[in-house]
């Protein structure tokens, strides 16, 4: 059985409508972020070579809808079942949930790491990360423009963002995903 994700696991990397955001290409910015183990992490720099799936968020609402995304995209890229079958789902991908902590807020990133650590499912963990820093730069280069909502990036094998998406989950949406991460 699957563990909750506790309320702060705001950043989602997950990209769902390609051209969103024009048809100008774009690469994703450089950001560093720690595992719950405490490795280290550069984006997109350390996905080169595959496509990447990220999930974004910065507040307690904005989580509570990343949330609902969780459980439908480990299933379709993260889980891989015992006894594959005929539909069985075989991707190469990167998916990564970015939970991001700036000014005062960024106290409350260890509690929550350790808290995450504790309740997670141990499949998940590879997947959870963390960013503390400013976020001004990220919102304006990813027009992250509503506090309340998770956004999601789909980024090519160099990092580059082919579509993007963002609110509550939907099924169109995570096709969307799914059909350009199978078209690679």
């Amino acid at each position: 059985e699957m563990k909750v994700i506790p309320h702060f696991l705001v950043v989602f990397l997950l990209v769902l409508s390609p051209l969103a955001y024009g048809q100008m290409i774009q690469s994703f910015p450089s950001m560093e972020v720690t595992k719950l183990n405490d490795e280290a992490l550069s984006l997109p720099q350390d996905t080169k070579g595959k496509y990447t799936l990220i999930g974004m968020s910065y507040s307690k609402k904005s989580e509570d809808q990343l949330v609902t995304w969780f459980n439908p995209v480990y299933q379709t890229f993260i889980h891989k079942p015992e006894k594959p079958g005929m539909f069985s789902n075989d991707y190469d991908v990167n998916v990564y949930f970015v939970a991001m902590f700036a000014g005062v807020n960024k106290a409350a990133a260890g509690p929550v790491k350790k808290k995450m650590r504790k309740n997670s499912d141990p499949e998940l963990e590879p997947h959870l990360l963390f960013y503390k820093g400013e976020i001004k730069s990220f919102k304006k280069s990813l027009k992250l423009d509503r506090k309340d909502t998770p956004y999601f990036f789909v980024l090519d094998e160099k990092g580059q963002i082919v579509h993007t998406t963002s609110g509550a989950f939907s099924q169109g949406k995570l096709d969307a995903v799914e059909e350009l991460i199978e078209d690679w």
